[in-house]
């Protein structure tokens, strides 16, 4: 009796964990900075990381359609194994969202294809080591991307040589390890990153690393995802995959709102 409540009780978890880590979670955030333009409609953007070998729900990507000025792809579109069409058609349905910008993650050297022109086939821009730049409420808006931090690929000052100093600055960057670099007089605004899965597997409140989320260093807002997909096994628990509809809005410096939206299954 007891060993058929332990095989009960191990199959519920298993299933629980599977689903969290297949399920389709977009999480609604709002920030706020005090020199984003006032004059001008928020700057909205989906951003999904660590891919790897899920396929992205077209059902969730209806959710988003219209709402998103600009997809941003955190790295770890792929991994070894991953083929190259399920990445082409990953990024094809992402395009039907918005523009995609895309930087790498320590997985998307594994694949056995050149990912770079693939990518550059799919008109994706790809960010290492550099911006791109556009006019946002008057204020030019610079989406920078710089390489990896784990194989040393990051060149921040690189990235920046072609940046407008007024410019409001969001960098993208895989690793939130590139926090520790960045310097007071670069002015970057906000960081999206990935890599950790938060943990992907956690016991209680522990976890291989913290939780997805919001952290403040000084001025610069350091937002850290999940991520959609996992890595070594297809589990999670604590740390669900999710995505992110991230608002961007002129007011008081920290202010964080969020909601959480569902969907179904992969598509």
């Amino acid at each position: 009796m007891f060993i058929g409540g332990a095989i009960i009780s191990f199959l519920f978890l298993f299933g629980y964990m599977w689903k969290e880590a297949h399920s389709n979670r977009i999480r609604h955030v709002t920030l706020s900075f005090p020199h984003f333009p006032d004059n001008g409609p928020p700057l909205t953007i989906f951003f999904i990381s660590d891919i790897h070998r899920r396929s992205v729900s077209c059902r969730m990507l209806e959710t988003v359609k219209g709402k998103a000025d600009l997809v941003v792809i955190g790295g770890d579109l792929a991994e070894k194994g991953v083929p190259a069409a399920r990445v082409r058609e990953n990024v094809r349905r992402l395009q039907t969202v918005a523009p995609v910008y895309f930087v790498w993650g320590n997985n998307d050297d594994e694949v056995d294809y050149d990912l770079q022109s693939l990518l550059e086939e799919e008109r994706v821009y790809v960010l290492k080591n550099k911006a791109e730049v556009w006019e946002h409420g008057g204020v030019p808006i610079a989406l920078i991307g710089v390489g990896d931090v784990s194989r040393k690929e990051a060149d921040i000052a690189r990235a920046l040589e072609h940046v407008p100093p007024e410019s409001f600055r969001i960098l993208a960057c895989h690793n939130p390890a590139i926090i520790a670099r960045l310097e007071d007089e670069q002015h970057i605004s906000l960081v999206l990153s990935g890599h950790t899965h938060g943990g992907q597997i956690r016991l209680f409140s522990f976890g291989l690393y913290e939780k997805g989320g919001l952290k403040w260093h000084g001025n610069t807002a350091l937002f850290t995802s999940n991520g959609y997909g996992t890595t070594g096994v297809p589990l999670r628990l604590g740390a669900p995959a999710e995505t992110h509809l991230i608002k961007i809005v002129p007011g008081k410096l920290a202010t964080e709102k969020k909601c959480l939206s569902k969907t179904g299954k992969t598509m």
